[in-house]
């Protein structure tokens, strides 16, 4: 068990050089979480992974095993970017390897600011199930007033996740195939302990037009390869974000960007079909197959 002492908190994090010190001279990546998740749902990735990555899963402030110190810290885009920067710094990443940065969800927000600060260490920007969007469309801005809905209600009602019908819809509602259910547990664990301002701000605040505007400032002037991942039946952010950002990419980005679309997945690829996602940051992350292409991966479906 790992805590970094910085300004916003007692940082938990894990390091699988911790455990196999070997790791220290391969590739690492960072991977930064989506709304109201702790690092424990990464956790069959960093083991598929175990052979050619170190990995690094840490909570933000807010989830998970992280704590605060004297006062809750702002919960912005740029705290949480510090609290990745701080780690990235503890534990000199980037300088004798290769430092890939992944971000899920609303955490790939933070990614992108992490990586503009990072540019010097980062090698490369996985984006997963976070695109950019039109806001002027009608029925897209429907969409995310009902998600900002849907972030203030579950938050309103969080005690009543512990009934078993609720625990189901909510991890239904993220997920378009079976996961294992010590994972489905780990969701709703994660849930019903996150820090409520926290999780609602996060939840607002990355639905608001400035911080999107910036979002697509830092993805469309990121010159470096990038790899975007996305379930085409994520009923959570509508995946045709993600579809407009690799267009916007591939007309404002000289450097390389990989679209791969999981036709069967949902919101969270990590757990839906951990083999077909590892082979992903296999091929396109750690190996360096960086080229601009749409990729449809038909996935490895195993019974759970």
């Amino acid at each position: 068990m790992n805590r970094l002492s910085i300004g916003r908190c007692e940082l938990y994090y894990e390091d699988s050089a911790e455990r196999f010190a070997e790791h220290r001279h391969k590739p690492a990546i960072l991977f930064i979480n989506g709304w109201a998740l702790s690092g424990r749902y990464w956790q069959p990735t960093v083991e598929a992974l175990r052979t050619e990555a170190r990995s690094i899963t840490f909570d933000q402030a807010g989830t998970g095993r992280t704590r605060f110190r004297d006062k809750r810290p702002p919960f912005t885009i740029e705290g949480f970017a510090e609290e990745a920067e701080a780690l990235i710094e503890h534990l000199q990443l980037g300088k004798d390897a290769p430092l890939h940065i992944v971000g899920h969800s609303m955490g790939a927000m933070v990614a992108a600011e992490v990586f503009q600060r990072q540019r010097r260490r980062a090698t490369s920007l996985t984006i997963i199930a976070c695109g950019i969007f039109e806001y002027g469309a009608v029925d897209l801005r429907f969409q995310l007033k009902m998600l900002s809905a849907f972030i203030h209600a579950t938050m309103k009602a969080k005690k009543l996740f512990q009934l078993e019908p609720l625990k189901r819809a909510f991890v239904a509602k993220a997920t378009a195939r079976p996961i294992p259910r010590e994972y489905a547990e780990v969701l709703i664990e994660d849930f019903l302990t996150v820090d409520d301002e926290a999780a609602t701000a996060v939840g607002t605040f990355s639905l608001r037009y400035d911080i999107s505007l910036h979002y697509i400032k830092n993805l469309l002037t990121a010159e470096a390869p990038m790899c975007l991942i996305v379930g085409d039946k994520d009923k959570t952010i509508p995946p045709v974000g993600m579809s407009t950002l690799f267009e916007k990419r591939k007309a404002h980005s000289a450097a390389p960007t990989t679209f791969v679309r999981f036709p069967s997945l949902g919101h969270l690829p990590m757990l839906e079909d951990t083999p077909a996602f590892a082979q992903v940051l296999h091929q396109y992350v750690l190996s360096g197959s960086n080229q601009t292409v749409e990729q449809i991966h038909a996935g490895h479906f195993q019974n759970v």
